[in-house]
């Protein structure tokens, strides 16, 4: 990607137009590596859907639209203790001048995530998970404290009241590190052993460490599930009404060849083509320019944009339409109890809520109770989970997210 971005700018600036990215050339991000497989799973693959390069194949269909593999030693711890090759420090080196938009980081993805939040006041770094929640579980396991400086952690990911995208009742990232997900959930409840997963004995790995008993704070977790995100969506037809360029004329009025487009219009075209055509294998009614692609991701972040100053809840007097059009508002039942099934046959990964419609214990009704197994009816215990139920509209969106882009 970020290859691609360079290329783009370098196709802008010769085409007399706005390079756009401000902020990516002002604040280079930090990349580092995460973990390789789950914490107790096999490891789950979409490739049907992302390809086995998670971008639509495109590594080998297109393999001259793919950088040099020199990237991959700015990863190499062995490169910067001195251990490696002369020639893998050279390239290592190379890597750092060629690749001018992100820093490399020989550092794993979790405890980057530590040194982040230790460098930076309390409450001012906002963490936003768009795949399985392994690298959060990691960091909190290893540091609690200093992953409960975080201001909020977002979430895409679950399922509530809609199916699932990979089994009847689970999304794809809470189904493919369930465990982790349901440590991370944990952290939201004024007593986080409450929700925490089952150990495992039949393992042979390593298992993370329960949480200390006495913690500074609640996690504030704000989940975007694709009750939400599978309402905003990106057409084929709109990607190719805003990329594919327009006829130029000449001064004798006759039309001109069509321009060539931007790379990173190209790049994406073959990535999003590969997506929509499976969606026509897959769904009744994505033929043509119909295709559309919800926008889980992408809707996170637009979330983090637009949300602040923080929401206040509503009131349960007042339930929100589901969608959009007043702006963004969590569920009326918000904070809920939400939590991540982690041993089920058929229901891995499925976010588990309350629907009994029961009365609540006592406040200081906390002992085991033979009426309310698993503590769902108890204040003191359970999840504290913000599900966002409305944006502020899922009809404008892929349109919106296609002028940040391409400008």
């Amino acid at each position: 990607m970020f290859h691609t971005i360079e290329r783009e700018l370098s196709w802008r600036r010769e085409n007399g137009k706005p390079e756009g990215f401000e902020a990516l050339r002002a604040c280079k991000p930090v990349v580092a590596v995460g973990a390789n497989r789950p914490l107790q799973d096999k490891m789950m693959m979409a490739d049907y859907f992302h390809g086995r390069d998670g971008l639509g194949d495109i590594h080998f269909s297109h393999p001259h639209l793919t950088p040099e593999q020199t990237w991959e030693f700015l990863f190499s711890p062995s490169t910067q203790s001195g251990t490696a090759p002369a020639s893998d420090t050279a390239k290592a080196a190379l890597a750092h001048s060629q690749h001018s938009l992100f820093i490399g980081s020989k550092t794993p993805a979790h405890q980057e995530m530590l040194r982040i939040l230790k460098e930076n006041d309390p409450e001012t770094v906002t963490i936003v998970a768009v795949g399985p929640l392994t690298n959060l579980a990691l960091a909190a396991a290893e540091d609690p404290e200093t992953f409960l400086r975080a201001k909020e952690v977002v979430v895409m990911g679950g399922a509530i009241d809609v199916p699932g995208n990979v089994t009847p009742t689970a999304e794809f990232n809470m189904y493919a590190d369930p465990t982790a997900a349901a440590r991370v959930f944990a952290l939201t409840s004024p007593r986080p052993a409450s929700t925490m997963p089952l150990t495992n004995p039949s393992l042979t790995t390593h298992q993370l460490p329960a949480y200390p008993t006495s913690l500074s704070k609640q996690l504030t977790l704000t989940l975007l599930p694709l009750d939400l995100t599978d309402q905003h969506r990106l057409t084929r037809g709109q990607f190719r009404s805003r990329t594919t360029a327009a006829p130029q004329t000449t001064t004798t009025n006759a039309t001109a060849v069509v321009a060539t487009p931007s790379p990173l219009a190209a790049w994406l075209t073959i990535i999003l083509e590969h997506s929509f055509a499976t969606l026509d294998a897959l769904y009744p009614g994505h033929a043509g320019d119909q295709a559309a692609l919800s926008l889980h991701d992408p809707l996170c972040i637009w979330y983090v944009l637009t949300s602040a100053p923080p929401l206040p809840l509503p009131s349960s007097s007042s339930p929100p339409s589901s969608g959009g059009g007043v702006g963004w508002q969590p569920s009326t039942g918000s904070p809920e109890d939400i939590r991540v099934e982690t041993t089920g046959q058929w229901t891995r990964g499925m976010c588990v809520v309350d629907r009994r419609g029961r009365r609540r214990r006592d406040s200081d009704d906390d002992g085991a109770s033979f009426s309310d197994n698993g503590h769902w009816l108890s204040d003191s215990s359970g999840n504290r989970v913000v599900r966002m139920a409305c944006s502020p509209g899922p009809e404008g969106f892929g349109g919106h997210m296609l002028e940040r882009i391409f400008g």
